[in-house]
C-alpha cells in the first residue's frame, strides 16, 4: 500500500523518521506522499524525499495559508517544480469552513496553483470544505486537469462524491470513514466509488481511525490498513483485491514507478 496523505512536516514525525519509516514497512505499507502546505515546507518535504527510498512529495499552498501566496509565489512555485519534480501540485483547493486565508486570497492562489499544474502537466492534490460548488464550478473550466487530478480526504455525501466522479476525479479516503460519529454518509459513498477511482490515505497525525484499539494518541501511516479494511468491508471485496487495486491507481495518477 501507498499512503497518499501524510504530514510528515510535523515534529511527531521528523524527530525519529527512520522509525517512522520502519514501523509503516512493518504493516504493509511500502511508501507515503508528503504533502505541502506552503512554498517552505515544499522545500523541506522535497529534501526528505530525496534522502529516503518510497518517499514522494508535492509543492504547493493550502488554502488555509493562501495568505502567504504573493506576486512572486507563482514564479518561486514554477521553479520549485522544475528544480523538484513533485508528484502533484497541492494541497491547494478552496476551505471556506474556518477561513484561515480570506476567500478571495484562496481563490488567488487556487487559480494560480491550476494554472501551474496546467503548464507542469501534474494533477492537482485537492482540499475542499464548504466549498464543493465553487470547487466544481472552478474545476469545470479545466476539464482535461479534473480528470487527471485528486480530491484528498473526502468526506462528502453521495450527491458530491457522484459530482466529483463526474468530473474524472480520483477520490483519496482517510479514516474519517472508521468514525461512528461522523462518517455515515461517506460510509453510505463508499460502494459507489469505481475501484479504479480508489485511493487510500491516513492524513496522518490526523483523523486517526477510531476503529484502533488500543487508541493512540495521532495518526500514523502505519494505520492505512485500518483505512483499507473498513473500504473493503463497505466495498464487500476482498482486501488484497482493494490493496493491488488502489496501489496501480497511485502509480498511475501520480506516476511513480512501483
Amino acid at each position: 500500500m501507498i499512503d497518499i496523505g501524510v504530514n510528515i512536516n510535523h515534529s511527531f514525525f521528523l524527530n525519529d523518521l527512520s522509525v517512522v519509516l520502519s514501523e509503516m514497512k512493518e504493516t504493509g505499507v511500502t511508501g507515503m506522499i508528503c504533502i505541502a502546505s506552503d512554498l517552505e515546507e515544499s522545500q523541506t518535504i522535497h529534501a526528505l524525499s530525496q534522502q529516503h527510498l518510497g518517499l514522494w512529495h508535492t509543492v504547493g499552498c493550502h488554502p488555509h495559508q493562501a495568505k502567504t501566496w504573493t506576486n512572486d509565489s507563482k514564479a518561486l512555485c514554477e521553479a520549485l517544480i522544475q528544480a523538484q519534480r513533485p508528484v502533484a501540485m497541492g494541497e491547494t483547493g478552496l476551505d471556506f469552513n474556518r477561513n484561515y486565508s480570506t476567500p478571495n486570497e484562496q481563490r488567488a492562489a487556487f487559480h494560480a496553483q491550476i494554472e501551474l499544474a496546467t503548464q507542469c502537466q501534474l494533477p492537482l492534490y485537492l482540499h475542499e470544505r464548504d466549498a464543493h460548488q465553487e470547487m466544481i464550478a472552478t474545476l469545470k473550466q479545466h476539464p482535461d486537469l479534473a480528470q487527471k487530478s485528486v480530491i484528498h480526504c473526502f468526506t462528502g455525501s453521495r450527491a458530491e462524491l457522484d459530482e466529483y466522479l463526474a468530473l474524472g476525479l480520483c477520490i483519496g479516503i482517510t479514516g474519517w470513514v472508521c468514525d461512528e460519529r461522523r462518517g455515515a454518509e461517506l460510509q453510505a459513498a463508499i460502494p459507489h466509488i469505481p475501484l479504479d477511482r480508489l485511493l487510500l490515505e491516513t492524513d496522518a497525525p490526523y483523523l486517526l481511525p477510531r476503529t484502533i484499539r488500543p487508541r493512540p494518541k495521532k495518526n500514523h501511516p502505519k494505520y492505512l490498513p485500518y483505512v483499507a479494511e473498513e473500504v473493503a468491508r463497505l466495498k464487500n471485496i476482498d482486501m488484497r483485491a482493494l490493496i493491488e487495486a488502489t496501489r496501480a491507481n497511485t502509480a498511475r495518477v501520480f506516476q511513480i514507478p512501483l
